[in-house]
């Protein structure tokens, strides 16, 4: 689980809801606060126009993908590539001693490596593996540049319908002038979708897109490092140059931290 992610989103609702439930003058909460800020034509206005637009930006299909890439991004837990360099020394020493069709004994946790291990077990040439694993990493990098797609017509889209319902409003306003009744009501329409809009865009959306692009960048790193350790071993590389080489994909720290617990 990310942690990070999860903890922002809730401080942020958190606090909102602190300040809203707060009355200033006793210092105290009052839950009546809460019913001012919730408005069904509001609602439909933001969350449905929002809907709307993502329907018609993408397929059905695409739109729905959202809650897998919200689940993703909240529950996602990225593989520490020092862990992952261990595993493949670790490969690359039994290849060395015993052969590459030694491997096949070995059971490898990530989907990709254990993938590209088979490639090697099976006889293909390094070439034809680094071809068929880029390629699986460019399709991983547009996956995820069609979540960041859907995130991202949210966060446009939310604070557009934000004002469309602030403007449905005043016109309900000025049209009842002389009754003065409905401008509460059309005002609170008015007010409340800004709010709305704002919310989902600057608490949600974008930081979501913010995340998202730092996950893609991570898993990318470690798909590329994958990629050099299996062609690395089909290669027959020794252990330590290979070690050596995957160190690379590591900033300065972590590779002192590594090398310290060796």
């Amino acid at each position: 689980m990310d942690i990070s992610t999860l903890t922002g989103i809730l401080l942020g609702i958190f606090c909102m809801l602190v300040a809203i439930l707060l009355d200033t003058s006793t210092m105290s909460i009052n839950f009546e606060n809460l019913m001012l800020f919730i408005d069904i034509p509001s609602v439909l206005i933001v969350f449905g126009g929002t809907m709307a637009t993502m329907f018609i930006r993408f397929s059905i299909k695409e739109t729905f993908a959202i809650f897998g890439v919200l689940k993703h991004t909240l529950f996602h837990t990225p593989e520490n590539p020092a862990e992952v360099i261990k595993e493949f020394v670790q490969l690359a020493q039994i290849a060395r001693k015993d052969g590459l069709l030694a491997l096949e004994r070995v059971t490898v946790e990530d989907p990709f490596m254990s993938k590209g291990i088979n490639y090697c077990v099976d006889g293909a040439e390094t070439e034809q593996i680094k071809a068929i694993l880029l390629q699986e990493v460019k399709s991983m990098k547009g996956r995820h540049e069609s979540a960041r797609k859907l995130i991202k017509a949210m966060e446009v889209s939310a604070p557009a319908f934000g004002m469309i319902g602030t403007l449905i409003g005043l016109v309900n306003m000025l049209a009842n002038m002389d009754d003065p009744k409905s401008i509460g009501p059309a005002m609170a329409v008015a007010i409340i979708t800004t709010l709305y809009g704002a919310v989902i865009a600057n608490l949600f959306a974008l930081p979501l897109v913010d995340k998202l692009d730092a996950h893609s960048g991570n898993e990318y790193d470690l798909k590329i490092l994958m990629v050099e350790g299996i062609l690395g071993i089909n290669r027959g590389e020794n252990p330590r140059m290979l070690e050596e080489a995957l160190y690379s994909f590591l900033s300065p720290k972590e590779r002192e931290a590594l090398k310290a617990n060796a």
